[in-house]
């Protein structure tokens, strides 16, 4: 059985038992919580010890990794600025819309206190609650300091002067260096993988306790999870068109019947990878992109850039801050935009699993948030994951088609003073 499957079942018994429990002995059910809780957060504080060293590690990669695409040609250089600036449009729009969604849907009343009692989630990050403070705040005092208190935002900017000093050292020394930092993300993967192997155990838990105290009105919140979290993947699919239409000047219906084969495959495989033939399929022979740009860009975009990352992670804190009913800051809603772009282009190549959380928990506390029910999250993201490798392979093409463009226009005759133009 799959880990996947594994924690699925977890996730069924562990809503199945607590669902009794609540309508069968309230009483019993609390004791029952309280017995199993500690498992669950157990396993959750195992997660987050690895957090910090792995984010530190990954953006420190991430910004080499871009850095020496980028230094390989104009085309790269393109398709680094064209990804960022697509996945900043993203967050903004994910930041936008995600309150707006959740603010429509009904809570059950009580639903945030039985939710702090079950995942023992009472402790509050602390955030400036002005953007003029947010702002002074970015750059760490002391990076140290800012790692111990997962103060995640300032460690992230920290360890992007980290990366970017990296590429101006001698090459051998930086390369020494880049293998050290490899090797500990790797390490933290690896402890990562050990703390997953157990998920089911940590998700039964979990979920058993919050269901035992909660009811079914947690069913339902994650209902409404599934539900939000699918229509924000399939909005950002659907924004990609314009983008290809105004940047890319792609014609709309020769667009979307050329994606539309790659996109099944997306659809279907669940993996971006996979579907790397279909869209170099989709680029070359239906869209006329120059070889040059499909074989460049295309793997650069599987590799680097997933548009539905920071709509994830903006996504899943904008459901916990609705369970838990805090309103969120314009402050709060900006730190996860800037760290979520920043996290997304560090972390593409990581396993689904280890990606969720390892991602989701740095914009989770950078928005002072709490991580505890990220755990029970964790379980059903396989549902929405069909509609966010639609939308990733939907932006790779987009981005090709926009890189393609500035190409054309760059090796495009200049005409002569005083020529008239063709």
């Amino acid at each position: 059985m799959s880990t996947t499957a594994r924690v699925l079942l977890g996730l069924f018994l562990g809503a199945l038992i607590g669902l009794l429990l609540a309508w069968g002995d309230p009483v019993l059910a609390g004791k029952v919580a309280d017995i199993v809780q500690p498992i669950g957060r157990l396993w959750l504080n195992a997660l987050q010890m690895t957090v910090v060293p792995l984010v530190a590690a990954l953006v420190v990669i991430g910004v080499n990794n871009a850095t020496d695409a980028a230094a390989s040609g104009r085309t790269a250089r393109n398709a680094i600025v064209t990804f960022a600036v697509i996945l900043s449009v993203c967050a903004a729009f994910a930041a936008i819309l995600a309150p707006i969604l959740f603010s429509l849907v009904p809570r059950q009343e009580g639903l945030a206190e039985s939710l702090r009692a079950a995942t023992a989630g009472t402790a509050q990050l602390s955030l400036p609650n002005s953007l003029a403070e947010w702002f002074s705040g970015i750059i760490p005092s002391n990076a140290i300091a800012a790692a111990a208190q997962s103060a995640m935002l300032p460690l992230v900017v920290f360890s992007l002067f980290f990366g970017f000093a990296l590429t101006r050292i001698e090459t051998d020394r930086r390369a020494r260096l880049l293998e050290l930092v490899q090797s500990i993300a790797d390490v933290m993967i690896v402890i990562v993988h050990w703390v997953l192997w157990v998920a089911p155990l940590g998700v039964f838990a979990l979920v058993l306790a919050v269901c035992a105290r909660v009811g079914h009105g947690m069913i339902g919140a994650f209902g409404w999870y599934i539900a939000i979290l699918s229509t924000m993947y399939l909005c950002a699919t659907v924004l990609m068109y314009p983008i290809a239409v105004i940047a890319g000047r792609e014609r709309l219906r020769r667009f979307a019947a050329a994606i539309a084969p790659a996109q099944v495959v997306a659809a279907s495989t669940q993996s971006s990878l996979a579907s790397l033939p279909a869209m170099i399929e989709s680029s070359r022979e239906r869209l006329g992109h120059p070889l040059s740009v499909t074989s460049l860009v295309l793997p650069m975009a599987v590799s680097l850039f997933r548009i539905t990352s920071p709509i994830q992670y903006i996504g899943v804190a904008a459901f916990i801050a609705w369970a838990y009913g805090v309103d969120l800051s314009v402050a709060q809603l900006a730190a996860g935009a800037a760290l979520a772009v920043v996290i997304s282009m560090g972390s593409v190549g990581l396993p689904g699993q280890v990606s969720f959380m390892a991602t989701n928990m740095p914009v989770t506390q950078a928005m002072g948030l709490p991580v505890e029910p990220l755990g029970l999250l964790l379980a059903l993201d396989t549902i929405p994951d069909v509609f966010a490798t639609l939308g990733n392979v939907t932006g790779d093409l987009t981005a090709t088609s926009v890189v393609a463009k500035q190409v054309s226009n760059a090796t495009e005759e200049p005409t002569a003073p005083g020529q008239r133009p063709d």
